[in-house]
């Protein structure tokens, strides 16, 4: 796994208040003075986020789609053009290492990745092509991913007409997947998303066209937080090394449960069948008095003890602050917790105002600066009896809105 990303500055940053994003989103703007503002035209999809700091690996040739099923936990094989996935690659055990949304246009197959998976996707599949007839490039360089709750090809001018679009299959259960969150009121259900891949020469020319249609730039900071309000698993948010699918609820849209064999899928088979995966994601209402954010890695606490971590918080335009935690598996889904963090964000609201003015120092706070706590609401999303199916009864299974995951 490639920890580091390559230099990447967008265009589009010499936009007036543009803000640069950090982390993932590094290299693209995190929000252009009017956060949320922002977010609520991209929620009524009135917006689009620039998000060309993202990796794309291309791999062609006739043996792509069966050669990518063996090695990967999803089937590709017979995948149809436009027809939107996504797929995870494991280790021996069975831990998270790549996790690409996945398009193919007939001809080849595109892996939409973070910036920091593209290099390290592409030179691990380079090392497993062996006699196929598969060719693999790390095509990042040259297209970008423009970002939108709706389909945007219509409105988008020839030359800059996007080769592809992904569509999230978020939270629908795909063929062979399994779900575990028990909620049948998905948050989920409610957010559309879009990644389109255009020429990255093309970006500024295809805002500017949907700008005189109307729509307005969003950073990245109104992307988190529909995805966190959705629960959506990111690569590198909510992962770590030790990240198993079952832990993030990927079950329903990366594996396929009962396709060949690849690598990690023991792991995968016996946590689903026998046993329970050792941590669980949640969903965290905070309280909003602060005014600021934990930031990733913020302890999450239990009575004093530390039961997880925050991987990503983000003031949401209607729910306030909101989080994603990975807890391990005993805590109880109707715990009362504590999230505590000497690193803190500035919330949106602290970051800027809707008139424009952005605040340069928001973001974080001085390491030494003295801890701020939050007192946190779960809402489960993975229950800490997931996994484990086998003998189970069989029905509809139903419970309280939410769950939570282990560590």
């Amino acid at each position: 796994m490639t920890d580091t990303a390559p230099s990447y500055s967008s265009v589009l940053l010499h936009r007036h208040g543009a803000v640069t994003a950090e982390a993932l989103d590094e290299g693209v703007a995190a929000h252009y003075g009017a956060p949320v503002h922002e977010q609520r035209a991209l929620a009524r999809g009135r917006a689009v986020v620039d998000q060309s700091q993202r990796g794309v690996v291309t791999v062609s040739g006739p043996d792509r789609l069966s050669w990518l099923t063996t090695l990967s936990s999803q089937v590709l094989t017979g995948l149809t053009p436009g027809v939107s996935t996504e797929t995870l690659f494991l280790s021996i055990q069975g831990r998270v290492e790549f996790a690409p949304h996945v398009v193919d246009d007939g001809g080849t197959t595109w892996l939409i990745t973070e910036a920091r998976e593209a290099a390290g996707l592409a030179d691990w599949l380079t090392t497993m092509r062996f006699a196929l007839r598969v060719e693999i490039e790390d095509v990042s360089d040259r297209w970008a991913v423009l970002v939108a709750t709706r389909d945007l090809r219509e409105l988008l001018p020839a030359q800059t007409n996007p080769v592809l679009v992904w569509h999230d299959p978020w939270p629908g259960v795909g063929a062979g997947g399994h779900a575990y969150a028990v909620t049948e009121d998905h948050p989920g259900a409610a957010r559309s998303w879009y990644e389109h891949l255009i020429p990255l020469a093309s970006l500024e020319t295809a805002v500017a066209a949907l700008e005189e249609q109307g729509y307005s730039l969003a950073g990245s900071w109104a992307a988190e937080a529909l995805r966190i309000e959705a629960w959506r698993p990111r690569w590198g948010a909510d992962t770590d090394e030790k990240t198993i699918p079952h832990e993030l609820d990927w079950m329903r849209t990366a594996v396929h449960l009962t396709k060949g064999c690849y690598k990690g899928q023991e792991t995968v088979a016996r946590v689903h069948n026998l046993g329970h995966p050792p941590r669980r994601l949640t969903f965290l209402d905070l309280d909003g008095s602060q005014h600021t954010l934990p930031g990733p890695g913020a302890t999450v606490e239990l009575n004093g003890k530390v039961v997880g971590r925050v991987t990503a918080a983000q003031l949401h335009h209607e729910a306030g602050p909101i989080a994603l935690a990975v807890l391990k598996r005993s805590v109880a889904p109707d715990a009362v917790l504590t999230v505590r963090d000497t690193v803190v964000q500035g919330s949106e609201e602290a970051a800027s105002n809707d008139n424009g003015a952005s605040d340069d120092a928001a973001g974080g706070t001085s390491a030494d600066a003295p801890a701020e706590q939050w007192a946190a609401a779960q809402t489960v999303v993975v229950p800490p009896d997931a996994g484990s199916v086998v003998g189970r009864a069989q029905g509809l299974m139903r419970g309280p809105r939410g769950g939570g995951m282990r560590l």
